[in-house]
């Protein structure tokens, strides 16, 4: 059966099927080699995206920009000091006219409500660029970064060390549990992913053959094809964040702790911003296991991709 995803909005990978995400993830490798060949295409030429920020943004911003551009669409930044996002004017009412003046919207800020609601009332597909408990376009890019180190994902092994509960722990145990992927959080007892997401995972993984882990010790690492980690105090979290550097500590992601995989192939990843010498050493971002750099760049391949099956 053919895969058509025109007119969808992406707001969690709950949402889509593993059949659906294996067809973006093979979208995005041929998207990535349209333009390592130097192929241009206008295939969003007419149509317009709003990019609505509450949270700065490095990859996400650029990212969406210059995929939407390079395919001769225009891309409009909107932070919250250019509109009324919820403030003056309800959030039903920014959503009604966008949808009205635009082709799709990607939001990044703090609530999934938020982008949940600019979905419902505007009528035009929805991306959420990150939201406090979901970052799915960064995931995707993570699982192509891991396939294009090892093949494909199922079967793989993928440890995330560090705080269990952000928005990428949640996203990696949706996307892993539907694509197959063996799922381990080490992360400190405080900061446990909520039971619902882990018990509704727990279903999707026996259906595709994943395995899912919450463990406490970094030992478990073993036998990992990549190393994950994020910031220990996410956007908004700030005033926590001497507090997570004590509970956080002991989980570093140094060369001891890649080590533990008991493997020389095992590859390091990051989503970024990082801050170096704190949830990653220097030694291990900067070295030769690391594929932050590869990550980054994909979050463009796979986003184009992803307006491209929404939007085409």
């Amino acid at each position: 059966m053919a895969i058509t995803l025109k007119g969808r909005s992406l707001l969690t990978w709950l949402d889509y099927s593993e059949e659906e995400i294996r067809y973006l993830l093979d979208f995005s490798k041929k998207v990535k080699e349209e333009s390592k060949t130097g192929q241009i295409s206008r295939r969003f030429e007419g149509k317009t995206l709003a990019l609505l920020f509450e949270k700065r943004s490095t990859r996400t911003r650029c990212a969406f920009e210059t995929a939407f551009g390079e395919e001769g669409g225009h891309p409009v930044f909107l932070s919250t000091a250019d509109i009324q996002l919820g403030a003056k004017e309800s959030l039903e009412d920014t959503a009604r006219v966008l949808g009205r003046m635009f082709t799709a919207i990607q939001f990044r800020g703090f609530k999934q409500s938020t982008a949940e609601t600019l979905a419902k009332y505007s009528g035009v597909p929805v991306y959420n660029g990150l939201t406090d408990q979901f970052h799915p376009t960064q995931v995707l890019a993570d699982i192509m970064t891991l396939e294009e180190s090892f093949g494909p994902a199922a079967g793989r092994k993928l440890c995330y060390v560090g705080d269990g509960r952000n928005n990428i722990a949640r996203s990696l145990f949706i996307i892993c549990a539907k694509l197959g992927v063996h799922f381990t959080v080490v992360t400190p007892a405080g900061l446990l992913p909520d039971k619902e997401l882990v018990d509704k995972c727990s279903g999707l993984a026996a259906k595709s053959g994943a395995k899912i882990r919450i463990a406490e010790n970094p030992g478990e690492a073993e036998g990992a094809d990549a190393v994950y980690t994020d910031v220990w105090a996410s956007m908004g979290e700030e005033s926590k964040k001497e507090e997570r550097k004590a509970l956080l500590g002991p989980y570093q992601v140094n060369q001891a702790l890649m080590d533990k995989t008991g493997r020389k192939d095992s590859i390091f990843l990051h989503c970024l911003p990082a801050v170096k010498g704190e949830e990653v050493s220097v030694e291990v971002i900067e070295g030769p296991q690391s594929r932050v750099w590869d990550q980054a760049e994909n979050r463009k391949h796979t986003i184009k991709a992803i307006m491209l099956a929404t939007l085409l």
